[in-house]
């Protein structure tokens, strides 16, 4: 275990409720290659998702979390955790691992073509890269932006307030293309997660422009 002292400031930007912070994820397992044998987590939280993962697919799962009390729960739960943000110095080994993942956590990164970069070096070669973001486009964000002409950051939800990023489809997998990864696949999940029979009425009619617009989040999967 490679322990990380948090700032004051850096608590409080990592903070996250436990209600929405420890959730498994476990939609992303249909994202992971078939034979993964080894799996990175990058911002772990308290290891649900990756305990999944090794349950699913005896995979030795490694996780990185700057937040010890959520890191310290992982620790019981996945095979190694770093308590530690992901740097270069982190005490991790390059070309490792089957699959990285970054599982709701990109945006927590003032710089995200750094964290991406570094998990291009500790992937294997062809090793498999799984991203997934909040969607800015989603419907109910964009409602309130046009109607509402706020953009109120909240405790939890797309305009959380530890996010430094905000991805459409097109900047994550710019984004990601950027960091010398080529994209796979690119899906939205979630669907209309927390909207009304108007909002799912409505988007029907603004075609194919649209459909993007009725998933909370986006999962881009690509090849190293």
């Amino acid at each position: 275990m490679i322990q990380a002292t948090c700032s004051t400031a850096q608590k409080r930007r990592l903070r996250l409720k436990d209600k929405h912070y420890s959730g498994s994820r476990s939609v992303l397992l249909d994202f992971l290659p078939k034979n993964v044998g080894t799996l990175l987590d990058i911002g772990c939280a308290s290891g649900e998702f990756g305990a999944i993962v090794r349950k699913e697919t005896h995979a030795q799962v490694w996780g990185i979390e700057p937040v010890g009390e959520a890191a310290r729960k992982a620790e019981a739960l996945l095979d190694r955790v770093i308590i530690d943000f992901f740097t270069e110095k982190s005490p991790i080994p390059d070309e490792y691992f089957d699959a990285v993942t970054f599982n709701d956590s990109l945006e927590h990164f003032p710089e995200p073509m750094e964290p991406l970069r570094l998990a291009k070096q500790k992937l294997k070669p062809g090793g498999t890269l799984v991203c997934c973001v909040p969607n800015v486009r989603y419907i109910e964000n964009i409602k309130n932006l046009l109607f509402a002409k706020d953009w109120k950051y909240t405790e939890k939800g797309i305009l959380d307030d530890t996010h430094l990023r905000f991805f459409t489809q097109k900047s994550i997998e710019r984004t990601i293309k950027n960091a010398g990864f080529s994209i796979r696949r690119t899906e939205g999940i979630n669907p209309y997660w927390d909207s009304g029979r108007k909002t799912k009425a409505l988007l029907p009619l603004l075609g194919p422009w649209a459909n993007d617009m009725k998933y909370y989040q986006l999962v881009v999967t690509a090849e190293k």
